[in-house]
């Protein structure tokens, strides 16, 4: 199958998948998700992925109906059953399915719903350029939690599109003026300045990326200085190198910002951490 749909224990084409009005999803948003990518039907940084998901549903309180041994081995029998081992593996938990009503029904009651979703893709060739514009981040200060609530980053995003661009740099204005970087829209964001690697802490502006944790392992096992701190869109401007990581885009790089040129300036680090990343995707997904 090109793509495939699951839904408490039903699965079949993705077109053909229904799931029911009440669920908590269709009014409020109500639930947790994560993404990776699979390859020779193998699930990269499954783990990871699975340890992120429930330390989001763990924040909501969303209690998932199955431990973190029974997702993976869902997830790892239905990507078996898709046409080709190169897939988008997505999955979500939302809490439960009842009348409209904005306090928490009781779990035990109201079980949780958990949802796949699959399709045929690959990841993004690491020598992909991107160009980014920047936007105020007026988002939830709960970004360190996958919620279903994405509206504002596909209101970024359809900017980003318009505007010729590929991604959203967001920033929170400071008291004293500063923009600061948080993320992107749908990833993080990194720079490389004067040999060091520098990326935002994990507070809960922004979301604890699987691929910004290995990039900062790639660093570390290259000898790359790792500088996790506060940093501004002017930096972005002055940075030798540009970076935006997420699950299908490892570490690709941005020549442009806002219309005007950034990076390229690191070209033998970012060939360096390209291969070290590259072969982690192979190594981790061999047959």
């Amino acid at each position: 199958m090109e793509y495939l749909g699951y839904y408490n224990g039903k699965y079949g084409p993705l077109e053909e998948m229904t799931i029911p009005m009440l669920d908590r999803v269709c009014y409020f948003g109500d639930g947790v998700y994560d993404a990776t990518y699979s390859r020779n039907y193998k699930i990269f940084t499954l783990d990871e992925h699975v340890d992120r998901f429930f330390n989001s549903a763990g924040l909501l309180e969303i209690p998932i109906p199955h431990t973190k041994e029974e997702v993976k081995s869902i997830l790892l029998d239905m990507v078996s059953k898709m046409d080709t081992g190169e897939n988008f593996v997505y999955f979500q938990c939302t809490r439960g399915t009842g009348i409209r009503n904005h306090i928490y029904p009781d779990p035990e009651k109201v079980p949780a719903n958990f949802w796949i979703t699959l399709r045929q893709a690959d990841v993004v060739p690491l020598d992909t350029k991107v160009k980014l514009i920047t936007l105020e981040d007026t988002r939830f200060l709960h970004c360190n939690i996958k919620t279903l609530n994405l509206l504002p980053a596909c209101v970024a995003n359809e900017k980003a599109k318009r505007a010729g661009a590929d991604e959203v740099i967001f920033y929170r204005l400071q008291a004293d003026g500063r923009k600061r970087v948080t993320e992107c829209a749908h990833s993080n964001c990194h720079i490389i300045k004067d040999g060091v690697f520098i990326t935002a802490p994990t507070d809960h502006l922004i979301l604890p990326g699987i691929a910004r944790m290995n990039l900062i392992k790639a660093c570390k096992a290259l000898g790359i200085p790792v500088d996790e701190t506060v940093y501004y869109i002017d930096d972005v401007f002055t940075a030798d190198e540009v970076l935006i990581s997420s699950a299908g885009t490892f570490g690709i790089t941005a020549t442009e910002l806002d219309g005007k040129p950034v990076g390229g300036k690191a070209p033998e680090i970012m060939a360096k951490l390209h291969a070290y990343l590259w072969n982690q995707w192979l190594t981790d997904t061999n047959v």
